[in-house]
């Protein structure tokens, strides 16, 4: 990241997080599920909230140990971009997300989005409207729970599938009449 003491002087925001320690990595993970049912953003670890930059003891496994507690503690999977950076000549950790496909982002079985600089719990009307959202079902995919057998009108379906086989040029089948 180009600049990240100017990035860091904005402060927090929809896209930005700010986390003192690693050792908040509940509130890491909840924030990349909100992220991910967001806009996606950028967490910097090593940072205080008033943009203070503390930096991080990273050890030899401490990047492998927060990728994998982040891992096993989202559904679906998150594979994120996660890369140690210097401000103030002090290490920091910076996760970056993107914005999830396949919504909606879990975190500890809970959904949560971003609404402006607080990473908030979503209720469970939005967790439904976000999987259809994510699924992008279209009215002619829906089923029609009510529908019967004696709703299907065999004339229409008769001459749909005799139009279907003209236009593709088909054979037509023995066991369907002509007319």
């Amino acid at each position: 990241m180009n600049d990240i003491k100017k990035v860091i002087s904005r402060g927090e925001s929809e896209t930005l997080e700010f986390k003192k320690t690693s050792s908040d990595w509940k509130a890491i993970i909840k924030t990349i599920s909100a992220f991910g049912n967001t806009r996606g953003g950028n967490i910097f670890i090593g940072v205080s909230d008033a943009g203070k930059v503390s930096g991080v003891q990273i050890g030899r496994k401490t990047i492998e140990d927060l990728v994998h507690k982040i891992k096993e503690n989202t559904d679906p999977k998150i594979f994120l971009g996660v890369s140690v950076e210097k401000a103030d000549k002090k290490e920091i950790i910076l996760i970056r997300v993107v914005e999830n496909n396949h919504k909606p982002v879990f975190a500890f079985d809970r959904v949560y989005k971003r609404v402006g600089k607080s990473t908030v719990r979503v209720t469970s009307e939005e967790i439904r409207k976000m999987a259809l959202e994510g699924k992008k079902i279209y009215w002619d995919e829906l089923i029609c729970e009510e529908a019967k057998l004696k709703n299907i009108d065999v004339e229409k379906v008769k001459w749909f599938v005799r139009e279907a086989i003209t236009q593709r040029g088909l054979r037509f089948p023995k066991n369907l009449p002509a007319e």
